[in-house]
């Protein structure tokens, strides 16, 4: 069975997300082009009538026409001979015609003030910008016979590069996004006679900004995509912390089993031995045989109804029931330290205690006093492979109140370890290698009884140089 490791849980997740981002861009972006393409301009009709009506008998713009008959017509005759015997003459001579036309047009264009007066005439209160194009431009030497002067789809190396766009001669106006949604006229003009040309030319007028228009018609679209997936970020990142939480629960769980099942399997098993070893019939003759057997169970079963209660304890650690009176905390520290002290006799382990604190006097529970440094006391000692182990606790007191200091040159704990310090259940299997027994609830009892008088516990820590835990109480 493989394992599903976070990773991949995250892995999957970021792939999703990405897919689910992906969709609703391409969504949202076809929902901007539906929108843009569909977004059309009510005044272009007004504007196509009164701008035909300006050009009537003109071309372009009004007095256009004379512009281009002034220099297309006095070069009609050297254009004809030149197309008939020399065509590259006739392409160079036909583009510097057509650019001088361009640059004159260009100087006399009266489109801005044109479309001023429109604008006021029907009181259009948006802010327009046109774009005034020469589509292309023909020659007819005889009848209905045309010859290319200037066509939008080439580029003419002799005519201004800064005029020429994709779709025309820009004679006038500032819009660049030349489409036929913004098409407000169109004109194509051509003679039968001879010795004429022929012109195709457009105005395009949008709205200022019609980008900007539209995403603003999209708001709502935009934002409501935008909030479902910052709901479905919300959900999964919930989801993913709970999913986190319940699988770090089960380990410890997992932990928590194959921690009570040895600590329960050592006293049993013990019993078990003592049990059988009195039945034998040497020893039931030997009275003195007897009573160190009788003496290991006794002590083993109170070592499993102590386990029993710890176990039954996890349930209730939470509302810790305190009988609070007034004791000389280092009175008590004195006591502790004594019995601990007759506890390790034969070990290699000395404790100093530093009473530097001037008031001392508080109000707790003693029991569960005696509870935070024996548990303290024996994480000191369990997690500490030095030849001589050293536990010195020491009083200060400051404006705040009173502070207790215990220190021990033990193995320390890394970063990652101590933040998870009180944590239920939480051992450090890892590098423990299960060289240290226990159930992962000494530090938690510790944190539960702590939290219960209403004082601080803090821990400082470095692997390899022991840890420091501070205890203050508010006096």
């Amino acid at each position: 069975m493989v394992k599903y490791s976070t990773t991949a849980h995250k892995i999957v997740a970021i792939v999703s997300l990405l897919i689910l981002s992906s969709v609703q861009f391409f969504l949202l972006y076809n929902t901007y082009e539906l929108k843009n393409d569909h977004y059309y301009l009510a005044e272009l009709g007004a504007i196509n009538t009164d701008y035909s009506a300006a050009i009537r008998n003109d071309k372009v713009m009004p007095g256009g026409q004379k512009i281009l008959d002034e220099f297309i017509n006095r070069s009609m005759s050297r254009l004809e001979l030149l197309h008939g015997e020399d065509t590259a003459a006739f392409s160079l001579l036909k583009q510097k015609v057509c650019d001088s036309a361009f640059r004159e047009l260009r100087k006399a264009n009266n489109i801005d003030s044109l479309l001023r007066n429109i604008i006021k005439k029907h009181n259009i209160d948006r802010r327009l910008e046109y774009a005034l194009l020469i589509e292309s431009i023909d020659i007819a030497f005889e009848s209905n016979k045309y010859v290319g002067l200037y066509n939008k789809r080439e580029r003419y190396a002799h005519i201004d590069p800064a005029i020429q766009t994709s779709s025309g001669i820009r004679i006038g106006g500032t819009l660049q996004d030349i489409t036929s949604r913004n098409t407000a006229s169109f004109f194509s003009v051509t003679s039968l006679m001879d010795h004429s040309y022929g012109i195709s030319f457009s105005l395009h007028v949008d709205i200022l900004n019609r980008r900007l228009t539209v995403l603003r018609l999209m708001m709502p679209t935009f934002l409501l995509s935008l909030l479902s997936i910052a709901s479905v970020v919300l959900l999964f990142f919930i989801t993913f912390r709970n999913w986190l939480r319940q699988k770090k629960l089960s380990e410890m769980k997992s932990d928590f089993i194959n921690s009570i099942t040895h600590e329960f399997h050592t006293p049993l098993a013990a019993i078990i031995v003592a049990n059988k070893t009195m039945q034998n019939e040497k020893i039931i003759s030997n009275k003195d045989s007897i009573r160190p057997l009788t003496e290991v169970v006794q002590r083993q079963s109170e070592r499993l109804r102590a386990l029993i209660s710890q176990v039954l304890e996890i349930t209730t650690m939470n509302k810790i029931p305190l009988k609070k009176e007034e004791h000389s905390v280092h009175g008590l520290l004195e006591e502790i330290l004594l019995d601990y002290r007759l506890k390790l006799s034969g070990a290699n382990a000395s404790f100093n205690l530093h009473k530097h604190a001037v008031r001392d006097s508080t109000l707790l529970d003693k029991f569960w006093f005696t509870t935070i440094f024996l548990y303290i006391f024996d994480n000191a000692i369990k997690y500490n492979n030095r030849d001589s182990k050293e536990i010195t606790v020491t009083t200060a007191e400051d404006r705040k109140g009173l502070s207790i200091t215990i220190r021990d040159n033990g193995i320390g704990m890394p970063p990652e370890i101590r933040k998870h310090a009180f944590e239920k259940f939480y051992r450090d299997m890892k590098n423990n290698n299960g060289q240290v027994k226990g159930l992962g609830l000494g530090l938690f009892y510790v944190k539960q009884a702590v939290d219960a008088h209403g004082w601080k516990i803090d821990v400082h820590s470095l692997e390899g140089e022991g840890s420091t835990f501070i205890i203050s109480i508010p006096l």
